[in-house]
């Protein structure tokens, strides 16, 4: 996992959410709406996620099948998480394939999510497993209140 304050790629992230605010933004997509997971004129795919949180912790869930970890990119820059890779189709080198459909996406992924806090990006942890990526992120947590004792001279 790569926590990068000066990265190049943050700079292109940053512009297209400035294009486009609403990519940020987490949303549930149905299964025959497909077409939604491309955006129009790019070939690079969007990911699905579970955005949730308990007292100490973001936690970011997505299914990435046909991704291998060493393909797969986590960031986290400020309050933005992102996710970028590659899926690989198991039968992208057989020869004279016609498909009868071709629903899955393969290829290059990404999604850059805004996180709704402050969190410790230097302690982030992600997993791996069976096709599904787990992103927990500490929380940073509040300055608690301090009193200051006031002196008369």
């Amino acid at each position: 996992m790569n926590s990068k304050k000066n990265d190049h790629g943050f700079a292109m992230i940053l512009e297209n959410i400035k294009n486009d605010p609403l990519e940020a933004k987490a949303s549930a997509l149905s299964s025959s709406d497909f077409k939604d997971w491309v955006e129009e004129g790019s070939s690079e795919g969007k990911l699905a996620v579970d955005v949730a949180q308990n007292d100490s912790h973001i936690f970011v869930v997505t299914t990435m099948a046909g991704a291998r970890p060493d393909k797969i990119e986590v960031l986290v820059h400020n309050d933005l998480l992102t996710i970028r890779g590659t899926r690989c189709s198991p039968i992208e080198n057989e020869k004279d394939i016609d498909y009868y459909y071709e629903e899955c996406f393969w290829g290059v992924f990404s999604r850059t999510i805004v996180l709704p806090v402050d969190v410790k990006g230097d302690l982030a942890h992600a997993k791996f497993q069976n096709g599904v990526l787990f992103v927990s992120i500490p929380k940073q947590q509040k300055d608690n209140k301090i009193s200051i004792e006031i002196v008369d001279d």
